[in-house]
């Protein structure tokens, strides 16, 4: 054996083992999970997630909307296109309510709170003048606008509470008065139920359980002692049962919770059959604009109950796809909450993540008869411009809050146009042609002298 230049023996190198191979499939799916994680980590992960599932949501609601309220256009002698194009109309305008609450400043959004609650209860106290207030399936919660155009003052209450009560807590945390029970109730419950209370004069049960989950949703956040929580649901929960009983038209949804037979007199007509058009779909449905049940046995297949025409129409596939969106409609509200520090942004996008998730959870649990018919829409996918205006300039609350935080400011700020415009002066100006500019740009680092 050669001896080293030292005269010693040369070492020996270690035997590298072979290494086992691990499982077939486990390097793939350990990367596949690496890159989720870091995409589901980054910055603008929530705007994209609010501003993709939101646009996704309503336009499948647009599509769907189509489909089912063709024929109940049709059964009372208008064009077929009736009710789509109206609700074109109002995602169109809601569209610019969204680009505007997504521009705005915090402190507009701050400074609109207390006009968007005045302006609410104003006209849910006109509602109840004869002849202003118009009553719609026993329910007198509607303004008519002239012709066929009508505004549900209710609807807007939600985004009042929302930015008011948000508003509020923020203010009262910044001067350390939440440790105090009475601060932490008053004014926000007490105007909050008379809210309720306008809203129950017209009988519209549904949306005064929305605005409760948002109240609670408020206090959940601002940090209320379980006692306290605890004991305001107590009380809400008690009016709410006292509400239940006094109502037989109350009692008889109750009682077609799981039903599967419309039941005498027919009671459980609208929930049997909403369960009938699940149940038809099957894995993929039966096709866009294929529905049985939208030809006059389910009641309110455009509003309430699109749901059901969607999983008839589309399946499974098509009623899983919009939960998911919702879910991840939810999901990007809570991190936008969890990860500013800003407390009217974090109480105001808790609010408006109560709102679109409860809303979402009562009116699927409805349709596949888990709860009781509570007569409210789906969130930016069941036809009526009073329900899809305030819901969309919350979305663009929620857009505006997501780009507002400090790691997805600098994100977008580092994001420049993938064409940009040329440095003055071209070849003949004798300075070298500045690069276009892009994504993938990085700033100069100066080299040390002795570098080459």
């Amino acid at each position: 054996m050669p001896g080293s230049r030292t005269g010693r023996p040369p070492a020996q190198r270690a035997v590298r083992r072979p290494v086992a191979p691990g499982p077939p499939g486990d390097n793939a799916v350990r990367r596949l999970y690496t890159r989720v994680h870091r995409a589901w980590d980054r910055p603008l992960t929530a705007y994209y997630l609010i501003l993709g599932g939101s646009l996704l949501i309503t336009v499948l609601g647009l599509v769907m909307v189509y489909s089912a309220s063709q024929i109940t256009a049709l059964q009372k002698s208008l064009p077929g296109t009736y009710f789509f194009r109206k609700q074109l109309l109002a995602a169109a305008i809601g569209a610019g309510l969204l680009l505007a609450a997504s521009r705005m400043p915090v402190k507009l959004h701050r400074a609109l709170a207390y006009p968007i609650l005045a302006g609410a209860v104003f006209l849910m106290a006109l509602v109840q003048v004869p002849g202003i207030g118009v009553a719609v399936n026993g329910n007198q919660n509607w303004i008519a606008l002239g012709g066929s155009f009508q505004i549900q003052p209710s609807e807007f209450g939600k985004l009042a509470l929302v930015l008011w009560g948000a508003d509020l807590i923020a203010r009262k945390q910044d001067k350390r008065l939440l440790t105090q029970w009475k601060h932490m109730l008053v004014p926000l419950v007490p105007v909050a139920f008379m809210l309720l209370g306008l809203i129950m004069l017209g009988g519209d049960m549904g949306t005064a359980i929305i605005l409760s989950a948002i109240l609670f949703g408020l206090l959940w956040l601002a940090g209320a002692p379980t006692r306290l929580f605890v004991g305001v649901l107590s009380v809400a929960g008690a009016i709410g049962l006292f509400l239940i009983k006094s109502s037989e038209n109350r009692m008889a949804r109750l009682q077609c919770l799981g039903a599967t037979d419309p039941g005498p007199g027919d009671s459980c007509w609208q929930a049997v059959h909403g369960i009938y058009a699940l149940a038809s779909g099957g894995i993929f449905g039966s096709g866009l604009g294929a529905s049985v049940e939208k030809w006059g046995q389910l009641p309110e297949a455009h509003t309430d109950f699109i749901f059901a025409v969607t999983g008839e129409e589309l399946g499974l596939a098509g009623t899983l796809s919009v939960l998911a969106l919702f879910a991840a409609l939810g999901y990007a509200g809570i991190r936008v909450a969890g990860r500013t520090e800003d407390p009217f942004v974090r109480y105001a996008a808790g609010g408006v993540t109560t709102w679109i998730t409860a809303q979402a959870v009562v009116n699927i649990g409805a349709v596949l008869g888990l709860l009781p018919i509570a007569g409210v829409p789906l969130p930016l996918f069941s036809y009526g411009g009073s329900a899809l205006l305030p819901t969309m300039f919350a979305i663009g609350l929620l857009i505006a809050f997501a780009r507002d935080e400090p790691a997805a400011r600098a994100a977008l700020s580092m994001r420049q146009p993938r064409f940009g415009r040329k440095r003055a002066g071209g070849a003949g100006s004798g300075r070298e042609p500045r690069r276009w500019n892009t994504m993938r740009r990085r700033a100069s680092v100066a080299r040390s002298s002795g570098e080459r």
